[in-house]
């Protein structure tokens, strides 16, 4: 089974520790929370439960073209954007499929589970600080015909930039493979964003993600944007109502959320200067990050991901992340007094 972060439910049954007093470092979350917009618009929609959702959430569709400005017919919604990897695996069957290690293991289960599917590693390095080389990244799609880049990178947090990007659409567009960006957190650095590019490049989908930046993972809210010529094989494979009713209104008014939008903004940015601040005064070895959640390095990951849930604080253990092994941690940015706590308890556990 793939392991994950997040499944505060699974460990408080082992810990004994109630879910209400477990920090959850482990899946990078908004710290702000659900917005009480978001909160308020479910509370007064709670009736629609009793209908059926609109199968193919052609409404959010439109709001997010809206709000994209991309057409609405490029958008297809799912279940969380994980259900889009899963989709375009199985409508588009690739034979060869490029992505990084370490990187979101969700691709390679994808192309697991299809047969004639076989999976090719671009090894990142740490000595490189695990960035993706771009000109060596598109020398690897020569034989693919897809490639997977999740951009930031989970769990490196590591950015390629928008440019840098699209030169590597048109190497995919060269070499004939297909570019699968995945920007489930690319909400923290918005301006990086290709998805407006996706229109007028044939080999270009991009994935995006509402549960990180607006903390809705319970809800499960995603969306792909496709080129004309791919898209009606996508919307051939899929199935109808993936995406519930509330899911479909909490999108509609989250990305509407503008003073959210700016908090979270303002109080990411703060968050990661002070543990940034507290890392470097524990001397651990962290890795530059882009989105809201850090990878660093000690003698005994493993360990001390042990010890931290004990004591009710999740984090990420990355030994099961191919390329990585069990000196690596990922941590998730959370408010200031959970930040304060996840220090002090790393230093009396890390602390060189």
């Amino acid at each position: 089974m793939t392991g994950h972060g997040g499944n505060v439910f699974q460990a408080s049954a082992e810990t004994g520790i109630p879910v209400s007093e477990m920090l959850d470092f482990s899946a990078s979350i908004n710290p702000l929370g659900v917005p009480e917009s978001v909160a308020a618009v479910i509370r007064e929609n709670i009736g629609l439960l009793v209908h059926y959702p609109d199968p193919f959430a052609d409404g959010i569709s439109r709001d997010l073209s809206q709000h994209l400005g991309v057409p609405a017919l490029s958008l297809v919604c799912g279940n969380g954007s994980t259900e889009l990897i899963y989709l375009v695996v199985r409508a588009l069957r690739p034979r060869r499929v490029l992505m990084p290690a370490p990187t979101f293991s969700e691709y390679e289960r994808a192309c697991h589970l299809n047969d004639g599917t076989s999976c090719t590693r671009f090894d990142l390095s740490p000595q490189d600080g695990f960035a993706v080389d771009p000109g060596q990244f598109g020398a690897a799609m020569a034989g693919c015909d897809m490639a997977f880049l999740c951009n930031p990178n989970n769990p490196t947090g590591r950015l390629l930039e928008r440019e840098a990007v699209l030169d590597l659409v048109r190497t995919a567009e060269r070499a004939g493979c297909l570019l699968v960006v995945d920007e489930a957190f690319i909400d923290f650095t918005p301006e990086q964003s290709v998805a407006r590019d996706v229109e007028g490049n044939t080999h270009l989908i991009v994935l995006r993600s509402l549960t990180k930046f607006y903390a809705l993972s319970g809800l499960r809210i995603g969306y792909g944007i496709f080129p004309d010529h791919i898209i009606v094989r996508i919307r051939r494979h899929r199935e109808p109502w993936t995406v519930n009713t509330l899911a479909q209104i909490a999108a509609a008014t989250a990305i509407g959320d503008r003073a959210y939008q700016m908090r979270t903004t303002e109080a990411i940015s703060a968050e990661k200067g002070y543990l940034e601040q507290g890392f470097r005064d524990l001397g651990i070895a962290f890795f530059s990050s882009s989105a809201n959640y850090y990878l660093f390095r000690t003698a005994s990951g493993n360990s001390v991901a042990a010890s931290l849930r004990k004591r009710g604080i999740l984090v990420r253990d990355c030994s099961n992340f191919v390329g990585l092994d069990g000196s690596y941690v990922r941590v998730a940015v959370r408010s200031r007094n959970e930040n304060s706590r996840l220090l002090k308890e790393l230093g009396t556990l890390c602390a060189v």
